[in-house]
């Protein structure tokens, strides 16, 4: 039986000065991380193909890892879908997306991210591990004004699991049976390798 665990729910975004400020002092802290080189990029993950409870899927192109260790693990869900991008402007995204590294390894609380290709429906999700609740959703709500500037704003959602680690979500996605969140979009359903 799987124990109920409450869940947040998405808040509006940050005020725009407090989420910029949040943003630049993350960027500070990201060039500390990569001199000290506590950022890498693991390969195991690359391809395994993610389907969610609304039907869509996603396959793992890049994964970005901390050696923060989470005392209390939570994981993040965040999907958007970009503006005008379609056909092979996804393909330059995702070459360009490396970039975005800065805007988001500095947060306080980061441990994982996996990127994912666009759904079904053009939307791209990160699939991330964090340490604290309350932090993934401060990094949510700022990142809702960065992701603005390139994306639909109506397509911008997040969702919060406080204690569940992404590994025990990607091996047994049972494991979120019972909770209630909005919408299925962020509902694991299967991870499976390509192939």
């Amino acid at each position: 039986m799987t124990a109920r665990i409450d869940i947040p729910a998405e808040r509006p975004p940050l005020p725009r000065g407090q989420a910029f400020r949040a943003v630049g002092q993350c960027v500070v802290r990201t060039a500390g991380l990569l001199a000290q080189r506590r950022i890498r990029q693991p390969r195991s993950m690359l391809g395994v193909r993610l389907r969610f409870a609304d039907g869509t899927c996603g396959t793992v192109y890049r994964e970005t890892v901390s050696d923060l260790v989470p005392a209390e693990p939570c994981t993040l869900v965040v999907s958007f879908r970009l503006k005008l991008v379609r056909g092979r402007g996804h393909s330059v995204f995702r070459i360009e997306s490396e970039l975005n590294t800065p805007l988001f390894v500095g947060f306080r609380g980061f441990v994982s991210k996996l990127w994912l290709t666009h759904d079904e429906v053009g939307r791209y999700r990160g699939f991330y591990e964090w340490d604290g609740a309350a932090s993934a959703d401060s990094y949510a709500r700022a990142l809702w004004h960065v992701l603005a500037l390139v994306s639909d704003r109506e397509s911008i959602h997040y969702q919060v699991l406080p204690t569940l680690r992404r590994d025990e979500i990607l091996a047994d996605p049972a494991v979120l049976r019972g909770i209630s969140g909005t919408g299925e979009w962020w509902r694991l359903v299967r991870a499976a390798p390509i192939g």
